[in-house]
């Protein structure tokens, strides 16, 4: 396959995800299974495969801008980089439906941040935290449980 193929088949299992996610998103199962951790465990895995079989290719790295484009002028790091989107992009996106949901959001209150945290990511998660603050009246985020030593 080539970058260009793998780049198109990683964005549409990242649209079913979201889309799935933005209609189903209260079932536990989609939330917590398959857009929570399977698909974004994939993306991981992708991640993963694309940095060992070619990172040896790369010029550039990340203490600059300049390294920073040179290490994404070779297509197969840019796709590593854009999967770590997606994957981070989409466990955002099911982090703010179970937050949501904690805390007696109305689902259809969070499809724009959903909507945005897809096209737009840290977007996305600031109309989220907005339409938070304004329902809750907190910015906190507290553990779904207590930690106790």
């Amino acid at each position: 396959m080539t970058a260009a193929q793998v780049f198109s088949f990683a964005n549409l299992v990242a649209a079913a995800g979201w889309l799935i996610l933005i209609v189903l998103g209260r079932k536990y199962w989609v939330r917590g299974l398959v857009v929570g951790a399977i698909l974004p465990l994939l993306f991981g895995a992708l991640y993963a495969g694309l940095l060992i079989t070619h990172w040896s290719d790369i010029e550039g790295g990340f203490l600059t801008l300049a390294g920073v484009q040179a290490l994404f002028a070779n297509e197969w790091i840019l796709l590593a980089g854009w999967v770590h989107y997606l994957a981070f992009d989409l466990f955002v996106g099911c982090w703010e439906v179970r937050d949501a949901r904690h805390h007696d959001i109305p689902h259809w209150a969070v499809i724009p941040s959903l909507i945005l945290t897809f096209l737009f990511g840290p977007v996305g998660l600031l109309l989220y935290f907005l339409i938070r603050i304004f329902r809750i009246r907190k910015l906190n985020i507290e553990p779904a449980f207590e930690v106790r030593d």
